[in-house]
């Protein structure tokens, strides 16, 4: 099944981790890396972004140093030999603590973005579209690593925010392409009810990730994507009823449900999930740990409206998305 013609995400990658970027580089590309430093005896993590498996050229080497007070050193590798380095003497991660880390690829260079705060600006030393893979070695944790292709948030749309959980790991599964944007919500939990903005609403391939683990004796939980008092999204699983329900509430009256899906049951008591929703032009696409499950057809036109989640029930959550 094919999501749009984003590349699905890495998810909980084993560093080190080597991974291919699908079409390669293009203007426009942001890929974001999220995960956290550990306290270990590495003092030393790097994202590359090269040609190929081999280490001999690298386009871009970000490699922050925990020595010296902290620094981090770019540089690009072209038939096994280093250039000059680019050295910034700030360092913006933490041994022990998440990070959200944004590479957007720009005709000049890369724009690095840490925890939603622009960092630097590496001018390209060799062409780009050579870039076809990226990889992460070190002292560090994976979540996962997305790819948000270019074009796909309007010229005039809100900055977007994120909510971020970092307690469980997700399923290691490949999964269709969120939308990540920069910032760390640091409570270890989350309250439930859990409210939440969507800054700009839905819009074509607007993804929303929402895991968790599911307490073992659930009955239900639910997912909404509201506007404004109406709930334009529904999600239900029912474990009373063994069913994942599907609906739309306009003036607080409910439509026709949809119940069919074309494989079993895919969330189970006690086990964790991952929910990933993509909005297209005409549908929503649910996919649950990496697999798709069902499309929904919009009832609700106006998708920048559909602004808000909600996600209340028998659920622990570990990472919203938005």
């Amino acid at each position: 099944m094919a999501f749009s013609n984003s590349q699905p995400p890495f998810v909980s990658p084993i560093v080190p981790f080597t991974g291919a970027i699908q079409g390669g580089l293009q203007d426009g590309l942001e890929i974001t890396v999220n995960g956290a430093v550990l306290y270990s005896s590495g003092n030393r993590f790097a994202v590359n972004f090269q040609t190929g498996y081999s280490s001999d050229d690298i386009a871009f080497h970000f490699n922050p140093r925990f020595e010296e007070g902290g620094y981090v050193v770019c540089n690009t590798k072209q038939k096994g030999c280093w250039g000059s380095e680019e050295r910034k003497k700030q360092m913006p991660f933490q041994m022990g603590s998440p990070f959200d880390l944004r590479f957007l690829v720009q005709s000049s260079g890369f724009q690095v973005t840490v925890n939603g705060s622009l960092f630097m600006q590496y001018s390209h030393r060799v062409p780009f579209h050579r870039v076809d893979t990226i990889s992460v070695t070190g002292a560090v944790t994976l979540k996962f690593i997305s790819f948000q292709p270019s074009g796909v948030r309007a010229a005039n749309q809100a900055p977007i925010t994120q909510t971020v959980i970092h307690t469980v790991h997700s399923p290691g599964q490949m999964f269709p392409n969120p939308t990540i944007p920069p910032m760390a919500y640091p409570n270890p939990t989350y309250p439930m009810p859990f409210f939440t903005s969507i800054p700009g609403g839905l819009y074509p391939s607007k993804s929303i990730i929402v895991s968790g683990t599911i307490l073992p004796s659930a009955q239900r939980f639910h997912i909404n994507l509201r506007s404004g008092s109406d709930i334009a999204f529904h999600l239900n699983p029912r474990f009373d009823e063994n069913a994942v329900v599907r609906n739309t509430q306009v003036s607080g009256s409910w439509g026709p449900e949809e119940r069919s899906l074309t494989q079993k049951m895919p969330f189970f008591q006690g086990q964790s999930f991952l929910v990933w929703i993509m909005c297209e032009g005409h549908c929503l696409k649910v996919a649950v740990n990496g697999q798709h499950l069902l499309d929904y057809c919009h009832r609700l036109r106006n998708l920048p409206a559909i602004n808000s989640l909600e996600v209340a029930g028998d659920v622990q959550l570990t990472q919203v998305h938005t």
